[in-house]
């Protein structure tokens, strides 16, 4: 058995900085670097996350290569242009769980032309709380009935290239009002409602095969005070005991708010890894922020710590070593091709929900309520302006942030033709108001909605359940 440090370095997954492997990162992998973790940072395009993904597995060919890559708004291979296909939402929206195995599959064959291992979704939380500041357009949708077969769909069609699914954010993040990235939720549920709601997605998750669950940092009353990651009764008694699963537990990112919290980068997140260990865990993504040599081995020490004290055992660490050494393995071996967007167009026009009679009369003024994305997805081109400039030739596109609603007021005079785009217009007042406004003053308009839609129900209109290229590309062409 390979020594408590050596054991240590190769269950962390790390974020990085760059669009080539550093070389301390390099001969961290060659020395056992359980994996890395790949952001919209380190991407410019496919050709060039193969070849870091080859640069990565010259140092050890079973290296774990991991990235965040659900499509529609959570997009990594395409945050410069807006992903190729439309999100879970969408996808559940469009109810066709063989496109849903397509559109998955599609995606598992091009991330295996990248060289990525495992694709850490897709979320099997649910969406359920207008409030949820973190879920939303990630989930298949809110009855878990309707949304496991996606979910089961999804993971088969990954899997089929060899990269590795991994199931989210367990036990589920939908009912939960606070995003973790800041603060620790808690998912008021017995658990009784849990078996009868949220773990019915991971349930199915499992029963498809899904070779990785990841964690979810909040807390569930009846399973005590700690967060799932950190939980024993979560990891051990329920999600291997009670719903019998024997692949990889991974870890949300350890460095988020909800975990590390006061203690930060490094203290925090060596505490944390020790004890999410103990509640079973095996991998331990490090990612939101940029880790570098000296980071990785102060928290290692903290781990090698705990086993040489005791409070870790080594034989549950190198349990987490082999697990991890799993999710490293090549995926089929698949040539780079140029994106094709028909699939990811066909899956995003079959989602759309029409409402009333959105058409256009003439060229139309776009107004785009640009608000902040999730975290989880970060900056990425948005908006129906481009895409209908394209498409009708004299439209007008306007965009602005929700702090620009004079603007956007001050555009609609003499408008004939009104589009409004937004992105969960319910969780922002000033969208909100400024949607009260028009109808006030009876300007006519189109809305099309490209989140999760809200409990407003004006028309006419067009939801699209994402943010994605192709949901925007099918919202533009229904309209053209």
């Amino acid at each position: 058995m390979s020594s408590p440090e050596k054991l240590a370095a190769s269950v962390l997954v790390s974020g990085f900085d760059g669009t080539i492997a550093p070389d301390w990162l390099r001969r961290k992998v060659a020395d056992g670097l359980g994996g890395v973790i790949l952001f919209g940072r380190n991407v410019v395009d496919d050709e060039q996350v193969a070849a870091l993904s080859a640069q990565l597995r010259a140092e050890r060919p079973g290296v774990l290569i991991g990235i965040d890559e659900e499509g529609g708004d959570v997009t990594r291979l395409d945050v410069a242009t807006g992903s190729f296909i439309p999100g879970p939402l969408a996808l559940g929206a469009a109810d066709d769980v063989e496109l849903t195995a397509s559109v998955a599959a599609s995606l598992g064959e091009r991330l295996a032309a990248c060289g990525v291992t495992i694709n850490f979704a897709p979320c099997a939380d649910l969406t359920l709380a207008a409030e949820d500041p973190s879920i939303g357009v990630r989930a298949f949708g809110s009855d878990p009935v309707k949304a496991s077969p996606h979910v089961a769909a999804y993971i088969t069609g990954m899997q089929k290239y060899g990269v590795a699914a991994s199931a989210k954010h367990f036990p589920g993040h939908g009912a939960a009002t606070d995003d973790s990235h800041h603060a620790l939720p808690v998912l008021p549920r017995t658990e009784a409602e849990l078996h009868e709601i949220e773990l019915v997605t991971f349930k199915a998750a499992i029963a498809a095969g899904v070779r990785a669950v990841m964690t979810g940092h909040l807390v569930v009353p009846a399973w005590g005070e700690l967060p799932a990651t950190l939980n024993p009764k979560a990891l051990t008694d329920v999600l291997r005991g009670e719903l019998g699963f024997t692949g990889a537990v991974i870890t949300d990112a350890l460095d988020m708010g909800a975990i590390a919290g006061e203690l930060g980068k490094t203290e925090g997140v060596g505490r944390a890894s020790v004890r999410a260990l103990i509640a079973g865990a095996d991998a331990l993504c490090l990612g939101g922020v940029s880790f570098d040599d000296d980071d990785l081995n102060r928290i290692a020490a903290v781990i090698a710590a705990a086993v040489e004290s005791g409070e870790l055992p080594l034989e549950r660490l190198a349990e987490a070593s082999e697990r991890v050494a799993a999710l490293g393995a090549p995926p089929v071996s698949t040539p780079i091709s140029p994106v094709d967007y028909r699939l990811g167009l066909e899956a995003a026009r079959k989602a759309l929900r029409i409402q009333g009679s959105p058409k256009l009369e003439g060229p139309p003024l776009v107004i785009d309520i640009e608000t902040e994305p999730i975290i989880a997805a970060g900056p990425m081109p948005w908006g129906l302006g481009s895409q209908l400039t394209e498409l009708v030739p004299g439209t007008r596109a306007v965009k602005v942030g929700a702090d620009g609603i004079a603007t956007a007021i001050e555009a609609v005079h003499g408008a004939r033709d009104l589009v409004v785009v937004t992105r969960e217009a319910h969780r922002h007042p000033e969208v909100r108001e400024f949607l009260g406004w028009l109808r006030e003053s009876s300007v006519d308009y189109i809305r099309v909605e490209t989140g999760a839609p809200g409990p407003d129900t004006e028309g006419p209109r067009i939801d699209t359940f994402s943010g994605s290229y192709v949901s925007l590309r099918a919202a533009a062409e229904y309209l053209a």
